[in-house]
């Protein structure tokens, strides 16, 4: 079963895929988020076949949703409607900082960190 994570910012959003067998996350690519985000991401998990979607829960380090959270909501709700798969929140505490981390600053930080969000939620199915 594929699954895609995805890294929500209000100007990039990262995007993950498993292997086949959902196993293992890799980056896939970075949307701009615009207008076209929600089609994007539809056609994508209806041409790579993907079964859940995995997107990062964005909080304050206190807990509580940030102002980015409201508008992952929105979209959640958006892609329920459009594909109607499975969609969990993960955690996303620091996923960009690791991702840069791991690979420095370039044009697949925000899918790197889409990666390591999937990952997370990978090995909790474990």
């Amino acid at each position: 079963m594929r699954r895609m994570g995805i890294d929500f910012g209000t100007k990039k959003v990262g995007i993950a895929l498993t292997d086949e067998a959902g196993v293992m996350a890799f980056p896939h690519g970075v949307l701009p988020n615009d207008a076209k985000l929600l089609q994007v991401v539809i056609d994508l998990v209806k041409d790579k076949q993907v079964a859940e979607i995995v997107i990062g829960h964005s909080t304050t380090h206190a807990g509580v949703d940030n102002p980015v959270h409201a508008k992952v909501k929105d979209f959640m709700t958006d892609l329920t409607l459009a594909i109607g798969i499975p969609i969990h929140l993960e955690p996303e505490h620091f996923s960009t900082q690791e991702a840069l981390r791991i690979q420095g600053r370039n044009s697949q930080t925000d899918a790197a960190a889409a990666a390591i969000i999937l990952n997370s939620f990978l090995m909790k199915q474990k």
